[in-house]
């Protein structure tokens, strides 16, 4: 597997997680100190309990995600996934965001370090 596919598939596990409905299941693919800049919260999240407090509240949704645009960068230890995607909500609300997911390989294992989402301007 390249290393870009490998990346890639680090979202379809990040969407698996969040079709478990369960917060804690999504936030152990972050690292303990990740920041998670949200679409549909203003507060930034900056530590592991922060980031389930987000998801508790984002999976009531039944969020469903689809990229659009993905631009991979690998740089030894760090990688970086941004572009575009969109999500399903409660089955029938679609939101098109922007996002940059940027994952640390620690112990052979990519653990989410910073990711941001923000819903479309237009």
């Amino acid at each position: 597997m390249t290393q870009k596919h490998e990346i890639t598939n680090l979202f379809e596990k990040w969407n698996q997680a969040l079709q478990t409905g369960d917060p804690e299941n999504v936030a152990n693919l972050y690292l303990k100190d990740a920041i998670l800049l949200p679409t549909v919260s203003n507060q930034v999240r900056h530590n592991h309990s922060e980031i389930i407090d987000y998801f508790v509240h984002f999976l009531k949704k039944k969020p469903f995600g689809t990229i659009n645009e993905s631009n991979i960068r690998i740089f030894n230890d760090i990688a970086i996934n941004s572009g575009v995607y969109t999500f399903t909500l409660n089955k029938d609300l679609s939101v098109k965001a922007r996002f940059t997911f940027v994952y640390k390989k620690i112990e052979e294992i990519w653990k989410i370090l910073e990711h941001h989402s923000s819903k479309m301007p237009e």
